[in-house]
Formats: C-alpha cells, sequence, structure tokens
C-alpha cells in the first residue's frame, strides 16, 4: 500500500532535520583581509578569543568581544545570516544550559514553579552561558569559514612543530585534526540523506517518548557507521596511492611568512582582550 506525505509536510521535516546550517568545517573562499591572514594568526586570535571568554564575567565584556566577531565578520565579507543559521544546530545545548542555571542556581528567589525556584542570579548566569557558547561558535566557526583546510592543516603543523622535540607527531595530528573538521559537513549531509530515505520509508523521528525516539536513530546510525568507515578507507587508499608516507622529509609548496597584518591583528585581539578583562 503507498503512502503519500503531504509536499508541505516534507518540506518541513526536512528544514527540521536539515543539517546543512552547520558551518563547523566548511569554507567559503575569498580575497578578504580575513582570508589572506595567516593560519597561525588566525588560530592564535581564535585562542586568544576562547581563553578571554572565560576570563570575563560580565555581560558588557561579552558584548566588546562580539562586536570584534562582527567586525570580523563584516572584513571577511560574510553574510551575517548564515553565521546565525550555523547556531542552529547548538539551539538545544544553549536552551538546556539556559534552563539548567536558571533552576538550579542559588541566590534571590523571583518566583517559583512548583518544587523549582527562578532566581535573579540563575538568569544572569544562564544568560551569560549562553552567551559564551554562542561566541565560541561563531570564533570557530569564522576560522574555518575563512581558512582552506591546507591552510590550516600547514598553520596547525607549524604550531605544534616544538613538540616534535619530545616526540609528538605534529604533522599527523595537524592533518587528522583538519581531516576531522572537514569532514564534519560530509557527515551531517550523509546523515541527512539517510534519515529523509528512512522517512520515506514510513519512519518517524519526532513521535513517542525519549526511549522510542533512541531506538528509531538506530536505523540511521548502524549505515552512518558503515558509510564513515567506506569514506575512512577509500581516503586511505587514495593517500597511499599518492605516495604519502607522513610528514617525515615532505616540503610545503607554499610557505607560511608572517606579515605585519597577522601581527597587527593578534596585537588588536590581544589589546581588545586584555582591556576587556582589565576594565570588566
Amino acid at each position: 500500500m503507498e503512502v503519500l506525505v503531504p509536499a508541505a509536510v516534507v518540506m518541513e521535516i526536512s528544514e527540521v532535520f536539515s543539517f546543512r546550517n552547520i558551518t563547523l568545517g566548511q569554507y567559503i573562499p575569498g580575497e578578504t583581509i580575513i582570508h589572506r591572514l595567516d593560519p597561525r594568526a588566525k588560530l592564535g586570535a581564535m585562542l586568544m578569543i576562547i581563553i578571554g571568554l572565560f576570563l570575563i564575567n560580565n555581560l558588557w565584556g561579552y558584548l566588546c568581544v562580539a562586536g570584534l566577531l562582527l567586525l570580523v565578520i563584516m572584513l571577511a565579507r560574510i553574510p551575517l545570516s548564515r553565521i546565525i543559521r550555523g547556531l542552529k544546530p547548538v539551539l538545544f545545548i544553549m536552551l538546556f544550559t539556559f534552563v539548567l542555571h536558571l533552576f538550579f542556581s542559588e541566590g534571590t528567589a523571583l518566583w517559583h514553579l512548583g518544587p523549582l525556584t527562578v532566581t535573579k542570579e540563575g538568569i544572569l548566569r544562564g544568560t551569560e552561558m549562553v552567551a559564551r557558547l554562542i561566541l565560541l561558535v561563531i570564533s570557530a566557526s569564522l576560522l574555518t569559514l575563512t581558512t582552506s583546510p591546507l591552510a590550516l592543516t600547514d598553520g596547525l603543523e607549524m604550531l605544534l612543530a616544538p613538540g616534535q622535540r619530545i616526540g609528538l607527531p605534529a604533522h599527523e595530528l595537524a592533518m587528522m585534526m583538519t581531516i576531522a573538521l572537514r569532514f564534519i559537513p560530509t557527515l551531517m549531509e550523509e546523515t541527512e540523506k539517510i534519515m529523509k530515505a528512512q522517512m520515506a520509508r514510513g519512519a518517524s523521528f519526532t513521535e513517542g517518548n525519549l526511549v522510542r525516539r533512541a531506538k528509531s536513530l538506530l536505523p540511521v546510525l548502524v549505515p552512518l557507521f558503515v558509510s564513515a568507515f567506506r569514506r575512512a578507507e577509500d581516503l586511505a587508499v587514495a593517500m597511499e596511492a599518492r605516495g604519502y608516507v607522513g610528514g617525515e622529509g615532505r616540503t610545503r609548496f607554499k610557505q607560511l611568512e608572517f606579515k605585519w597584518a597577522d601581527w597587527i591583528a593578534l596585537g588588536l585581539t590581544l589589546g581588545t582582550l586584555g582591556i576587556v578583562v582589565i576594565i570588566w
């Protein structure tokens, strides 16, 4: 018996389970000043922003960091709507974090919801944590959106190079991290295709309790793992066919070189975060 699903319902379900909003791991080619920065400078700036976000303890500081990231978005000419869509996949985590702090933070009680108490400190703490998560996701997304996978690999390898003196496999670690980032959009796209295929066969991922929903994901996870292992094997065979034997003795076609723009970018980032942390 053939089951017909209305087109509007299919479009709505596709939008809910769409993974195209994920910006982490994607790259937008460009010739802006942000794209031309050395990947080591962008990695250093992102690291400073992450450390600064954990040192800031008020909303004014987060607003200053948000202004700095907004400036980077404008200079990189990345559509703001794309950055906002990239926050959708972590919307549940942000909501869960806010609710957790809202009801389980001690302080001045505002109102009661049964056995739960909403406090003023819980609202402030929850808002602060959500702002921190948003800025962390945006800063990481900007790094991958403006840096090609090859440049990111070279930058990571050069930053990890001093660890080779104590036996740290810098090249291999950089390669693995870059491949992992690069495969995030690919795996998400593969997940979306599998879920749509399962829904076309009558599967439902939104009905029933939590246990039933978890069980409904099993037909998705099994082919997803099979596809991931197949892609990993194909990548390994392709690398071996091209004579890849690791980082030892390898040379680079394009040598990385720090320029004045890179030092200025690091200085502006460090100066802004330093002022924010000292004042607030």
